[in-house]
């Protein structure tokens, strides 16, 4: 019975390559269908929206944080790809004692490679995952930053206003987008008010799209009190999924940065 070790070494057995995953997992279930698993993919999230055809033909489990347990049981999984920090710990015991579940734990870049070759070794896209790989740091070594490195500020939601600390994969891409994130010796996702906003004045404020869907009206209101800092929207799947969703984000990175120097 082949044995693997997932990402918070835990020690999961399988008695074959998979033939029935659930992926519950939104940047995860993306690197499952662009390694090839379109048919052993059963089961995804309400929030796995890509790929598309995947999102209007896959039976939908439930949210990420809000299982359907008795969805997953009447799928027969063979494998369920989770994630130790967007999943919920109670229902990941409780699929674990009739399913074998495989963990991520993604913090930063070389985290999400380990994760896509792990998945490709257990699912036998192993080549396919390593020319993934491959892809995706020739983008990022590619990838030219300015001399500015301006300081940051990334702001996941609002009322109240929360960032992200330097123990997060979001820190890992504001680095290797080549700025620098004011908020990097603090942990996980502090909350923040605008007079500590004021303070810190900032070079940069991103505010991304999602969990919090900020718009035009966040950056005005942020903008009165912070007259000169340049305050700019954002696409979140290109700084917090860890998939293949990676290999886009390089190019993503040099645009936002392009923005930020225009006048």
């Amino acid at each position: 019975m082949p044995v693997f070790k997932d990402q918070t070494r835990r020690t999961i057995f399988i008695d074959a390559y998979p033939k029935r995953i659930i992926s519950i997992v939104p940047s995860q279930t993306e690197l499952l269908a662009d390694i090839g698993l379109s048919d052993e993919v059963v089961g995804i999230t309400k929030f796995c929206v890509h790929p598309n055809e995947w999102f209007r033909s896959k039976a939908r489990v439930g949210g990420t944080k809000q299982l359907n347990i008795e969805t997953i049981h009447a799928l027969q999984p063979d494998l369920i790809i989770a994630n130790k920090e967007e999943n919920v710990k109670e229902q990941i015991e409780e699929l674990e004692k009739h399913f074998p579940v495989w963990i991520s734990d993604v913090n930063k870049l070389t985290d999400a490679y380990e994760m896509i070759e792990q998945i490709g070794i257990i699912s036998n896209k192993e080549s396919k995952a390593k020319m993934l790989i491959s892809h995706i740091k020739e983008n990022f070594s590619q990838l030219q930053h300015s001399n500015s490195n301006p300081q940051t500020i990334y702001l996941i939601w609002q009322k109240p206003y929360m960032t992200v600390g330097g123990d997060t994969f979001i820190h890992s891409m504001i680095e290797a987008a080549g700025f620098q994130n004011i908020y990097a010796n603090s942990t996980r996702y502090p909350e923040v008010t605008i007079e500590e906003l004021k303070a810190k004045n900032p070079d940069l404020i991103i505010l991304s799209s999602e969990p919090f869907p900020f718009n035009q009206k966040h950056i005005d209101e942020l903008q009165v009190n912070l007259p000169t800092t340049k305050i700019v929207l954002a696409d979140g799947e290109m700084f917090s999924w860890y998939g293949s969703r990676l290999i886009r984000a390089p190019a993503y990175f040099a645009t936002v940065s392009e923005q930020i120097v225009r006048p």
